[in-house]
C-alpha cells in the first residue's frame, strides 16, 4: 500500500499523466487511429515536463542535465520528420526520470516514517485533573501519564510507576529496558508494559527525537566528496559530448544515430549515483540509533584507516571497581578494613570512594556512622569512627600527615591505589581498576577486520593504568598522562602523515579532538546537546557495535556508489554507445535499453535500506 501511495503521490501525478498522455498517443498514432497534429501535441505536453526542468537548470544552477540532452534529442527527431521515434523516445525518458524521482522519494520517506511515531497529544495531570492536550502545549514539569502499549510522547523523568520501554527508535536497542522512579525516558520510544508518570523535562521541539530527525534531515544537504566528483565529471563531460554528437552528426547525417547517441550520452545515472545512496545509509544508519550528519562523514568513516578512541568512558565504563583488598601489615581483618574504609567514604562523592562503598555493599559489610568527616580535596577523606581516626586516600594524604608506607612498592599515580590508616597507622590498601565496556574486545577486532591499519588510545590517565586496558583490548598504540591539547596534537599528526583519523569520544571532554579529526564520533550522546553538535556521527547509547556497525553501513554506501558509477553509468553506456555508433540499434531500443542503469541504480541503492549487514 505504501509503495502504491508513494507513486500515486500528488508531486509525481503530472510525470504520470504525461507518460499516459504519450505512451496512448504513440501506441494510437502507429496502428493509424490518431492525427500528426495531435500526437504532436501529447509529445509537446510530455516535452514541457521535460524541458522546463532543464532550462531551470541552466538558468538558475548553470548546469547541463539529462532533460536537456532529452530535449534537443527529442527536437531533432521531430525536426527530422521522426515524429513516432520521438514519441516513443520520450515515452520511455519520461519513465526513466519517474523512476529516478520515485526512488529518492521512497528513501526519503524511510526518513518521514520516523517522524511519523511521536504523538501528537499527551494525557497530563493539571490541578488533580487528567486532561488531553495537544504536545506543542505541554510545557516543562507538567506530569504525563503514559500507559502499556502507548508512544511516551516527552522526555523527561519518571515521577511514579514502573514499566519496560522500548527504546529501538531512538538506540536502535533490540530489548526493552526497565524503567523505574528516577529513570530518563524519551519521546518517540514505546511503553511496553507498566505505567509511568512521566515529569517533562524539555518541551517538543527539544527532544533528544527531535534532535534526531532535525539532524537526518539536514544530512541530506551535505554530499559526500564523491558526489562532488561526479558533478565535476559531469560538467566537464557535458560540451564533450555535444562537440562528438556535432561531429557525428557532420560525418554521417544520420538523425535517428544523433537521437540514439544523445539518449546514451546523457549523464542521468552520475546524478542519481550518490545521492540515493547517501539518503538510503543516512536512514539505515538512523533506524539503528547512528546519527551521520552527511554524506562526507559517511564517506570519511568507510575510507578511515586509524581510529583514535578516548579512555573513559568509551572503552571504559568511566566508573571504577575494586579489584583486590590487601592487609598491610596492620592489626585488622579484611572485613574490619573494608568496615572502617566504608565507613569514611560513603558521604564521598568522589568515583573512588563510591566504588568501595558499592564494593562494601556486595560484601554485606557492618555498616558504621562516623562521628566526624572532612573531604580533603585532591588527596581523599578524613574521619572519626568509633573513636579511631581513620584516613581514606592516596599516598599524598598520608605523606602529608607523617605517616610512612613501609614495603610499599606501589605506583599510585594513576589514582588507583587507596590507602587506609587507622590510629596513625597504615592498615592496608584498595586496587581499583577501570571496568571495560562490554564489547570492546570484540569492536576492536572488527575494526581491524574491516581494514583499520592501526588503533590508538589515547587517555590521561597514568601510563601504567591505561597500558593494562590497551593490552587487554589488543590496541596497537597507547598514548597517556596527555592533556586536551595533546590529543589535538596527536590527531593532526597523523592526518599530517597522510592517515584519515576517526576520533572516538564521549562528544563533550574530547570535542576539540572530535573536531579535528577526518570524522569525528560521539558516543552514548543521548540527551546530550553539546554531544551532537560537536560530533560528525553520533551514536545515541554506548554500545561500541553500533561503531562496528556505523563502518559497515558506511564501507557498504561507499562500496555501492562505485557500483553505481562503474556498472550503471560506465558499462551500459559504453556498451550502449558501441552498439549505437555499428547502427545496431535505434533510438526507441537506445530509449529502452537507458531504463536499464536508473533501475539498477534505484535497486542497487535502496536495498541498503533493508539488507543484512
Amino acid at each position: 500500500m505504501k509503495t502504491v501511495q508513494l507513486l500515486l503521490a500528488r508531486e509525481h501525478r503530472l510525470e504520470l499523466a504525461a507518460i499516459l498522455v504519450v505512451g496512448s498517443a504513440s501506441l494510437l498514432f502507429s496502428v493509424g487511429l490518431l492525427s500528426l497534429p495531435l500526437l504532436l501535441g501529447a509529445v509537446f505536453f510530455g516535452l514541457f515536463i521535460i524541458a522546463k526542468e532543464a532550462f531551470l537548470e541552466l538558468f538558475r544552477n548553470f548546469k547541463i542535465g539529462t532533460e536537456l540532452f532529452i530535449t534537443v534529442a527529442v527536437a531533432i527527431a521531430l525536426l527530422g520528420g521522426e515524429y513516432l521515434a520521438g514519441a516513443v523516445v520520450l515515452m520511455i525518458i519520461l519513465i526513466a526520470e519517474y523512476i529516478a524521482s520515485v526512488s529518492g522519494e521512497r528513501a526519503r520517506a524511510s526518513i518521514r516514517e520516523l517522524i511519523g511515531t511521536v504523538p501528537k497529544v499527551a494525557m497530563v495531570t493539571r490541578a488533580g485533573v487528567q486532561i488531553e492536550i495537544a504536545l506543542d502545549e505541554v510545557i516543562i514539569g507538567d506530569v504525563v501519564l503514559v500507559r502499556a502499549g502507548e508512544k511516551i510522547p516527552v522526555d523527561g523523568v519518571v515521577k511514579q510507576g514502573d514499566g519496560a520501554v522500548d527504546q529501538s527508535p531512538i538506540t536502535g536497542e533490540s530489548m526493552p529496558q526497565e524503567k523505574f522512579v528516577g529513570s530518563d525516558v524519551f519521546a518517540g520510544t514505546i511503553l511496553e508494559t507498566g505505567a509511568l508518570d512521566i515529569t517533562v523535562t524539555r518541551l517538543a521541539e527539544d527532544t533528544v527525537f527531535a534532535q534526531i530527525i532535525s539532524l537526518v534531515e539536514e544530512a541530506e544537504g551535505r554530499e559526500p566528496l564523491i558526489q562532488k566528483f561526479t558533478d565535476r565529471v559531469a560538467t566537464w563531460l557535458i560540451p564533450i559530448v555535444f562537440i562528438f554528437v556535432l561531429g557525428v552528426y557532420l560525418y554521417t547525417h544520420d538523425i535517428k544515430l544523433i537521437i540514439a547517441l544523445l539518449i546514451f550520452t546523457s549523464p542521468a545515472e552520475l546524478g542519481l549515483a550518490t545521492p540515493l545512496v547517501t539518503i538510503s545509509a543516512i536512514a539505515r544508519a538512523a533506524r539503528e540509533g547512528i546519527l551521520v550528519k552527511g554524506g562526507r562523514h559517511l564517506e570519511a568513516l568507510a575510507q578511515a584507516d586509524v581510529f583514535v578512541f578516548d579512555k573513559t568512558g568509551t572503552l571504559t565504563l568511566g566508573t571504577l571497581e575494586v579489584d583486590e583488598v590487601s592487609v598491610d601489615g596492620g592489626d585488622m581483618s579484611k572485613t574490619e578494613l573494608l568496615t572502617f574504609a566504608a565507613a569514611a567514604d560513603r558521604r564521598s562523592g568522589h568515583p573512588l570512594a563510591q566504588a568501595i562503598v558499592s564494593y562494601a555493599d556486595t560484601q554485606n559489610i557492618p555498616r558504621l556512622e562516623p562521628e566526624s568527616f572532612e573531604v580533603i580535596k585532591g588527596r581523599g577523606v578524613r574521619a572519626k569512627i568509633s573513636g579511631k581516626d581513620v584516613l581514606v586516600g592516596n599516598q599524598a594524604l598520608l605523606k602529608e600527615n607523617s605517616i610512612l608506607i613501609e614495603n610499599s612498592d606501589h605506583d599510585d599515580e594513576s589514582d588507583t591505589i587507596v590507602y587506609v590508616s587507622v590510629d596513625n597507622q597504615v592498615q592496608g590498601h584498595f586496587h581499583l581498576i577501570s571496568t571495560v565496556r562490554p564489547g570492546a574486545r570484540e569492536a576492536m577486532q572488527a575494526l581491524k577486520a574491516s581494514g583499520v591499519k592501526r588503533i590508538l588510545m589515547l587517555t590521561g590517565d597514568h601510563a601504567d593504568a591505561a597500558k593494562k586496558i590497551a593490552d587487554e583490548l589488543s590496541i596497537d598504540e597507547v598514548q597517556a598522562d596527555l592533556l586536551p591539547q595533546d590529543k589535538i596534537r596527536i590527531v593532526d599528526e597523523l592526518q599530517a602523515n597522510k592517515y584519515l583519523v576517526a576520533m572516538v569520544g564521549d562528544g563533550v571532554n574530547d570535542a576539540p579532538a572530535l573536531a579535528a579529526a577526518s570524522v569525528g564520533v560521539a558516543m552514548g550522546a543521548m540527551g546530550t546537546e553539546s554531544a551532537m553538535e560537536a560530533a560528525d556521527i553520533v551514536l545515541v547509547n554506548d554500545d561500541l557495535n553500533k561503531l562496528v556497525l556505523a563502518r559497515a553501513i558506511s564501507r557498504r554506501a561507499y562500496r555501492t556508489i562505485k557500483e553505481n558509477i562503474i556498472v550503471g553509468v560506465g558499462v551500459v553506456h559504453v556498451v550502449g554507445i558501441i552498439l549505437v555508433l555499428t547502427k545496431v540499434i535505434g533510438p526507441v531500443e537506445a530509449a529502452i535499453i537507458h531504463l536499464v542503469p536508473d533501475t539498477l541504480v534505484f535497486l542497487n541503492s535502496v536495498k541498503l535500506l533493508k539488507v543484512k549487514i
